[in-house]
């Protein structure tokens, strides 16, 4: 073997070993960085984790508890509001545990599953930011009629009933527009026969506890047959809905900072996600 052969043999060695060199530094770089990114995905997505399945334990405690999964009443399951905490508690969870589970065991199918669930999470997202912004009134007309609704059964469904009682004791309002919107309830209708007639409810006194410890749940009746300057000392005569639309105003700022923080983390998890199912493709090729 001449020279020149075994110089260009000495060179490729060279070679060879410098790339063998680079591609170790270059594992150990992106071994370090996804060991960094791992944790941070799995912490943060254990977090939405068990925040998801406090949700969905609240919900399923709440449908056991009003027994709305027993055979009578299961019909009726799709009105139920416990169920909206089942559904979100279910899918936060769900996601949340494939990209907790993905990034701790370097699965990939978990991860690309949870990054397109996060990529369907914020379309979804921006789309019902959009929907609710450009459909503000017929949103209110909406709710509107829901609370009318709701008045008109209110002894009928306890979801409706906790719902009433505590957006008035908490607005201090009574009615929708105002107290007298209870007239449509046919309890509290003066044509009803019971002792609830030309009445309103409890949740609509001032001072429901007339300075006592118990609250006296006979406190609004008869205040309909009133005139509107004595049952102004006994009951809120203002209805609720402007005092729902009134905070929904001053809650609009706190709402699109929650919006863009919540899109701001998921975007984050996003890139983390994919970035990790990147440098998984790249340690194979370096491997």
């Amino acid at each position: 073997m001449d020279s020149a052969s075994i110089g260009k043999a000495t060179k490729a060695r060279k070679t060879q070993k410098r790339n063998l060199s680079t591609n170790h530094q270059n594992y150990r770089r992106i071994v370090g960085l996804n060991c960094c990114i791992k944790y941070v995905l799995f912490f943060s997505n254990f977090l939405f984790t068990v925040m998801g399945l406090l949700l969905l334990g609240v919900g399923v405690w709440g449908l056991i508890d009003k027994e709305s999964l027993i055979s009578e009443k299961i019909g009726h399951l799709g009105t139920d509001p416990m169920l909206i905490f089942v559904l979100i508690g279910l899918t936060t969870g769900t996601v949340a545990f494939s990209g907790c589970i993905g990034a701790l065991r370097g699965n990939a199918c978990l991860l690309k599953f949870f990054a397109i669930s996060v990529i369907t999470l914020m379309i979804l997202e921006v789309i019902t930011g959009i929907i609710l912004y450009t459909m503000k009134n017929q949103i209110k007309d909406f709710l509107e009629d829901t609370l009318l609704v709701a008045v008109k059964l209110y002894q009928e469904d306890a979801d409706l009933r906790f719902i009433i009682d505590e957006i008035q004791q908490g607005a201090e309002c009574c009615g929708v527009k105002s107290y007298e919107d209870w007239k449509i309830n046919l309890y509290f209708n003066c044509t009803s026969l019971g002792v609830q007639a030309c009445g309103v409810p409890s949740s609509c006194c001032i001072d429901p506890l007339e300075n006592g410890t118990i609250p006296n749940s006979q406190c609004g009746f008869g205040t309909l047959t009133m005139d509107t300057v004595v049952a102004q000392n006994i009951v809120y005569l203002d209805g609720c809905m402007p005092q729902i639309i009134k905070w929904f105003r001053m809650s609009m700022g706190l709402a699109s900072s929650s919006m863009a923080i919540l899109l701001t983390a998921e975007l984050i998890s996003l890139l983390f996600a994919t970035k990790l199912l990147k440098d998984f493709e790249l340690i194979k090729t370096l491997g």
